[in-house]
């Protein structure tokens, strides 16, 4: 199928395969079903606190979706290019955006919103909701957005809808859409992978700012902030330098250090120390 317009743009237009969106479907299926899963799973193994997990959520919303965004918007505007164009400014700034309003909102959780509730076991149930939002906003609204599209692009409709548009419209939007059947299928698998690295980071960092505010060891947080701009600075970096699936599978290793290293660092040592 062809849609031929003013300034003889010939669009063909493919079909998003089944194997696509199956992932799609997974990774929906998951960033909705894993933030609950750990939720009941917290709540039900630690009796933690419930509104936790929803203090997670509001902080994550507040300080990395508007504060940080609005941010952004300014920062990236006033600089132009300057931090777009070159990969290593851009890397350098987002991970250190991320890493400042990420964990400056965790800090203020803990000091102020959990100070009564201060528990291991109630920031395990924060970085729940913290991380489980997150794959919510980004990876479930995404994958939702990109199956009702798929399903527009195989059934016809989004070509016969694209004729409304004006050519140069046109001309962007197919762009953008072509991205979904032109995608190797394998990585739409590889999403739910990377944010099941990401609510495990975000639950061990909240863990790091618990301990920080709980004994006052202000390098608890520092080691907090520190591997949050580390493992957002390597994304960033490697993303167009490595395979996705290479990526995806370091990232998986580092967080899962990360988690063992604080596990035996607050658990562990607590242990000893008792």
């Amino acid at each position: 199928m062809t849609v031929t317009n003013a300034v003889e743009t010939t669009m063909i237009w493919g079909t998003v395969s089944g194997a696509s969106m199956v992932g799609m479907v997974i990774s929906l299926l998951l960033s909705v079903g894993l933030p609950i899963f750990l939720g009941i799973f917290i709540y039900k193994k630690t009796k933690a606190w419930v509104p936790a997990f929803f203090i997670g959520c509001g902080i994550f919303v507040g300080f990395a979706m508007i504060l940080e965004q609005i941010c952004h918007a300014i920062v990236l505007t006033v600089t132009g290019s300057v931090i777009r164009d070159n990969i290593w400014l851009y890397a350098i700034y987002g991970g250190l955006a991320a890493a400042l309003f990420e964990e400056c909102g965790r800090w203020i959780a803990m000091t102020f919103c959990l100070k009564k509730h201060l528990t291991r076991e109630n920031a395990l149930m924060y970085g729940a909701g913290h991380g489980g939002i997150e794959a919510f906003l980004i990876l479930g609204m995404s994958s939702m957005s990109n199956l009702l599209t798929a399903a527009m692009i195989n059934g016809g409709l989004m070509e016969k809808t694209m004729t409304a548009l004006e050519p140069a419209q046109q001309e962007v939007t197919y762009h953008q859409l072509s991205v979904l059947w032109t995608t190797p299928a394998y990585q739409f698998y590889l999403a739910p992978v990377e944010r099941i690295s990401a609510i495990a980071l975000q639950i061990a960092l909240s863990i790091l700012v618990y301990s920080a505010v709980k004994t006052g060891r202000k390098l608890h947080l520092a080691a907090a902030f520190g591997l949050h701009f580390a493992v957002d600075f390597l994304t960033v970096v490697c993303a167009s330098a490595i395979p996705t699936w290479a990526l995806e599978l370091g990232l998986l290793v580092i967080v899962a250090a990360i988690c063992v290293a604080v596990y035996k660092l607050i658990y562990v040592q607590a242990a000893e120390e008792k």
